[in-house]
């Protein structure tokens, strides 16, 4: 009889791949996790439980058939395993990568709840599609059968990019417009190689380039393209910009120099990697090389913050978040992670206002979580007398994106948004009140993460396809 390759939790413990020491680490800004072996891989697949409910699967945002995939993988059957794992997510190596699978997969896992430690599905996921990539097994887009009808993305991040997949499959025409000079959005300039690196997001825009997806880049829709010229082009249309707009800091002296946004800092850096020349990065501007660095936030972006400024060579990093280790919204494994690489959290601290300009001082004002507010969370408040000066040369706003105003910016008043300045689309769908216009992603659920980015340009994609059929239904009677 073959021997069970499933349920091996009771007796083999959870392990991630081996992660760099932090010394080494903070040297450079490759990935900080090896590359699971195919026996460790295999071993820790073989921990799932094979459970009837599948709790990893359900908290799964795409839904991914992670018990099956995980099978596969203990079975040794890794193309079948990557077929699975790509039928549901089109984009699993990068998901594998920066998936908060603590909030999502893992920390739902059942074996998790008895005790036994969560099964590693986030580098498994990794695992399989990269050895996929490293096979072959990854083939450029080849439809069936061709379409006359064309789409237009605005924005080539992840939602843009999962719907032109979905469509160029389906034999539509695909044209994705973005402002920047590559495609990928947050995942190539936001998220640091650290986490993402750089190939891995640039392979897949070659596979879509090579599967016929057209990219019109360098390209500002409002100012280079009018957005009636790209909706009259084409026979339906995404918007799928994301949200760009940095929330601002308040106090005396928010506008002194050597205050920068997050978004300019991590973009800078990133920019680096790809070997691109970097004025603002050379002029120290954006450079925390030598600096007593503060970050202002508690997110995601304010942990990659962070540990960039540490890979930058800074004299020390320091950050504030205004409630508790406990209340804040980025992943506790990216704190952990800071930590180790030297970075100093002062919880329950807020600025209060800046001193010197360039800036040389950050006043900072103690907090206490008080009552709920409408979220359910504790509001924080400020301690009467509760102050304290932190010297700085450098400070980075993390407080999160809103989005532009695109009615104004693209003169489109009927393009109909919510009092956050979201565009207003239909769930699941994503289409708009304005016909065979469609949006997804950051622009309508706000700042959000890459997966549901993913679904709901998956899920729009599967819509759009009904709207063009529709239309081709009618065009034939």
């Amino acid at each position: 009889m073959a021997k069970q390759p499933m349920l091996k939790f009771v007796t083999v413990g959870r392990d991630m791949p081996e992660k760099r020491a932090a010394s080494v680490r903070r040297e450079d800004f490759n990935e900080i996790y090896a590359e699971y072996a195919d026996a460790k891989a295999k071993e820790q697949a073989g921990r799932c439980s094979q459970c009837g409910v599948p709790y990893c699967q359900s908290h799964c945002p795409l839904h991914n058939n992670i018990p099956d995939w995980l099978r596969l993988t203990a079975e040794g059957r890794l193309q079948e395993a990557y077929d699975i794992s790509q039928a549901t997510n089109t984009f699993p190596e990068i998901c594998g990568r920066i998936c908060p699978q603590d909030r999502l997969c893992e920390g739902n896992c059942v074996i998790e709840q008895s005790g036994h430690g969560t099964v590693t599905i986030g580098a498994v996921e990794k695992y399989i599609t990269d050895t996929a990539w490293d096979e072959g097994w990854v083939k450029p887009i080849q439809p069936s059968q061709e379409r006359a009808e064309s789409v237009g993305i605005i924005g080539a991040g992840p939602g843009g990019l999962a719907a032109a997949d979905v469509l160029r499959r389906a034999g539509v025409q695909v044209t994705v417009y973005d402002r920047y000079d590559r495609g990928g959005g947050l995942m190539t300039y936001g998220i640091p190689g650290f986490k993402l690196e750089k190939d891995v997001v640039m392979r897949r825009i070659e596979q879509l380039e090579q599967g016929g997806v057209e990219f019109v880049l360098n390209c500002d829709v409002g100012k280079d393209i009018a957005f009636d010229e790209i909706r009259n082009k084409h026979n339906a249309l995404l918007i799928a910009t994301g949200v760009y707009k940095s929330r601002d800091l308040p106090g005396p002296g928010a506008g002194a120099k050597g205050i920068v946004r997050a978004i300019d800092y991590l973009t800078a850096s990133n920019r680096l990697s790809f070997g691109d020349s970097v004025p603002e990065y050379e002029s120290g501007e954006l450079n925390a090389e030598g600096k007593q660095v503060v970050v202002i936030g508690g997110g995601d972006t304010a942990m990659d913050c962070v540990r960039t400024a540490v890979r930058q060579g800074a004299k020390s990093v320091k950050c504030l978040y205004r409630r508790d280790r406990e209340n804040m919204p980025g992943s506790q494994r990216e704190v952990q992670n800071a930590e180790e690489e030297g970075v100093e959290f002062q919880w329950l601290s807020a600025p209060k206002g800046f001193a010197g300009d360039p800036v040389s001082m950050v006043k900072v004002q103690q907090m206490r979580l008080g009552q709920p507010d409408a979220t359910g969370r504790q509001s924080p408040e400020p301690i009467e007398g509760a102050e304290h000066d932190e010297p700085a040369d450098l400070v980075i706003k993390a407080l999160g994106f809103e989005p532009e105003d695109l009615p104004t910016l693209w003169n489109q008043k009927e393009l109909e948004v919510t009092r956050w300045g979201t565009i207003k689309a239909e769930f699941t769908t994503g289409q708009t009140a304005m016909d065979g216009v469609f949006a997804v992603g950051d622009i309508v659920r706000g700042a959000s993460l890459v997966v549901w980015a993913i679904r709901d340009g998956r899920d729009s994609a599967a819509a759009m396809l009904d709207y063009l059929n529709d239309a081709q239904s009618v065009a034939a009677e």
